[in-house]
């Protein structure tokens, strides 16, 4: 089973057994594992192995206060507004609200991804299959205020349609 390490660790599960099984002194560890005397000194004082979690220990928002927060939860909720909406909304009240910390604040609270709505999208169809040495090739006229559509620009320019 291999380990997945954060990108600043520097010792692994192996090591870190190693270390605390040793009666070896602090700088004789630190020169060969090539860590920081303090480090095996804070990992001999752990009574577990695996990597302490790092972070705060409740997540919170340092843009808003927990009044503010709930009001954007609660709006979200009520509304289910897109997440450039619910910016824009509360802006009046809160102008330093970003966007992403809005967003950090709806994923926080699961709210992240607005529900799918019945009959919101088309439903996707199967292309037709045809046999083998056969292709599909689609055709469409695009017109734009400026230019008239491709096929009236010139003699060498003609789209026929195929029949079927």
């Amino acid at each position: 089973m291999s380990q997945v390490l954060h990108g600043s660790a520097t010792t692994t599960h192996a090591i870190r057994a190693a270390k605390l099984r040793s009666k070896a002194p602090l700088k004789e560890l630190a020169a060969r594992y090539g860590l920081n005397s303090k480090t095996i000194a804070k990992w001999r004082k752990r009574s577990f192995l695996p990597d302490a979690p790092m972070g705060p220990k409740a997540p919170r928002s340092t843009v808003l206060t927990a009044a503010g927060e709930a009001m954007v939860v609660a709006f979200r909720k009520h509304t289910l507004l897109p997440l450039d909406d619910c910016q824009y909304a509360p802006h009046a009240t809160m102008p330093h609200l970003t966007r992403s910390a809005l967003h950090r604040c709806f994923q926080r609270h699961g709210i992240s991804r607005l529900p799918e709505v019945e009959g919101d999208k088309t439903a996707k169809k199967a292309f037709k299959r045809y046999s083998l040495g056969h292709f599909h090739i689609d055709i469409a006229e695009v017109r734009t205020e400026q230019a008239a559509p491709l096929r009236a620009r010139g003699p060498n320019l003609q789209v026929t349609p195929s029949p079927g």
